[in-house]
């Protein structure tokens, strides 16, 4: 039962870890922008958008041009934040891999 023990301590390390990098990424913050700086998206790193700014020049293109380059700055966005996350989250776990389980 020893390695139970090993092995229940190691689980709660990694908890640990696992939560002090959720609070990392939630106050990182991201600035993506596209339309040559149009628009700016900010995001934290995890996931959760916080501004969106537009050029007023840039808003009086055609609108399709406009939601086009909205939609591609949010998509962006949201990749480069799920990326940085799962970057550090592997950091982490891979600390914590024990053979034979995973």
């Amino acid at each position: 039962m020893a390695g139970l023990g090993k092995f229940l301590k190691t689980a709660q390390k990694a908890q640990k870890q696992v939560e002090l990098v959720q609070q990392q990424l939630a106050a990182r913050e991201l600035e993506i922008s596209a339309g040559g700086g149009a628009v700016k998206v900010k995001i934290s790193g995890a996931g959760d958008f916080r501004s969106l700014t537009l050029d007023p020049e840039f808003l009086k293109e055609d609108s399709a041009i406009v939601a086009q380059t909205i939609l591609d700055a949010v998509k962006q966005a949201d990749a480069q934040a799920k990326a940085l996350s799962e970057e550090e989250m592997n950091k982490v776990t891979a600390q914590f891999q024990m053979p034979g389980l995973f």
